[in-house]
């Protein structure tokens, strides 16, 4: 049988007069997240119809969840637009889309097409029965609280028959919302966050401080692989990994700042860098991965202490999330096998025995103080590395050397 894939809009439909601008941006994204099948589409006002070779099917389902704005979407079973073929299709379509286990069945007409005859309860009372009695097995009707519905969506010169609805990641079309700035480590929730700030429509870019050789080079290929997997859900298929090099920082913190207060004086100066590295490339926000009291860091007093030398906008998606959900989504979006590596990061090496939780502005900048941190925070500016990395990317920094700068400088050679 004859199939097509319908795509429904989400909170996008509640745009008004600017939902022009954000069904545009999503048919672009899908056109080029399917450019290299062969598919073909029709457009209407509230969903997209996807034509499709059968055996690309669970490709496309695959990558359809990869596309932000997309609500949910149904692969539909194509039918001529009258009551016999429209019976006959949807008997069919419960012989193989139906679970085992499931019983109790409803079936649902949509006429989109006033023209026809019967109105849609009309029409649900005609095939209802006909559907069931050809269908292999079995079903009890129950429309207060049924295991399935059966839609049976008529339009102009066709009808689709479908069963199962598949939620899409919705949210709203990549980029819509503006630009922001990930500060990206290789733990669990960074890219998480990264990739719910994409599913509201923010374009990302991704910022990871790199302490090599303090940090075993495995750390940042994680960064790296992480990054591989984020990219599959932006418009072009790539993302900017920017590697920035905070070895020296690093040992000018651990020297000279009072052991309590070394997470909290390095965040700030992550935060300093962000910020500064947004204004110059035009970045709205800086995004991470704090959860209020996941970590000694996170607290709100720390929170507080460690933004206060920023003015910059801080998104936190997961600001509200426990770890076991922030893993399972980890996992739902391929990152945990990554994340769970036991590489360490700066942000995770030479970590104090009692961190502050709730630290003090007056004694993070008598710390600080005790640093010439300007020139440092500049020559990280300067040196930062980027890459533009895509699913493809091969990129594998650990055969090449110590430091990031030697295996990056290697492996151009090579």
């Amino acid at each position: 049988m004859k199939k097509k894939i319908i795509i429904r809009f989400g909170d996008m439909m509640l745009k008004g007069r600017n939902i022009g601008f954000f069904i545009k941006r999503v048919r672009l994204h899908l056109i080029n997240k399917l450019k290299d099948l062969e598919v073909n589409y029709e457009f209407t006002h509230d969903r997209i119809f996807i034509g499709f070779l059968n055996e690309d099917e669970a490709e496309i389902i695959l990558r359809l969840h990869q596309i932000p704005g997309l609500y949910s979407f149904n692969v539909a079973y194509v039918s001529q637009p009258n009551i016999e073929d429209i019976i006959s299709i949807g008997s069919q379509v419960l012989d193989i889309e139906a679970d085992q286990e499931m019983m109790h069945l409803k079936i649902e007409t949509r006429r989109h097409d006033k023209t026809f005859s019967l109105t849609s309860q009309e029409i649900t009372q005609k095939i209802a029965s006909p559907i069931l009695k050809g269908a292999k097995r079995k079903y009890t009707v129950d429309v207060k609280n049924p295991e399935e519905i059966l839609y049976i969506d008529l339009r102009q010169n066709v009808a689709y028959v479908y069963l199962k609805k598949i939620k899409g990641m919705g949210g709203y079309p990549y980029g819509t919302g503006g630009k922001g700035l990930v500060m990206m480590s290789g733990g669990f929730d960074s890219p998480v966050a990264a990739y719910l700030a994409m599913k509201q429509g923010i374009e990302v870019e991704l910022y990871h401080f790199e302490s090599t050789p303090m940090t075993p080079l495995e750390s940042v290929q994680k960064v790296i692989d992480l990054a591989k997997i984020l990219s599959e859900y932006t418009l072009t298929g790539t993302i900017n990994l920017h590697l920035v090099p905070f070895a020296k920082i690093h040992e000018e913190i651990l020297s000279k700042v009072f052991d309590s207060y070394i997470i909290t004086v390095m965040r700030r100066m992550m935060y300093r860098l962000g910020e500064r590295f947004s204004k110059r490339n035009k970045l709205l926000c800086l995004i991470n991965g704090e959860s209020v009291g996941q970590v000694a860091s996170q607290t709100l007093q720390s929170m507080q202490v460690v933004e206060g030398v920023t003015r910059i906008p801080i998104l936190r998606p997961l600001i509200t999330y426990d770890k076991n959900d922030i893993i399972e989504i980890s996992k739902k979006i391929k990152t945990y096998d990554i994340s769970v590596q036991p590489f360490n990061d700066c942000c995770s090496i030479y970590v104090p025995k009692a961190p502050v939780t709730k630290p003090m502005e007056v004694y993070a900048s008598k710390y600080e103080q005790t640093i010439d941190f300007e020139p440092l925070l500049k020559e990280a500016m300067e040196n930062t590395l980027l890459i533009q990395i895509s699913k493809d990317s091969d990129i594998i920094l650990t055969n090449h050397g110590f430091t990031v700068k030697e295996a990056y400088s290697n492996m151009k050679k090579d």
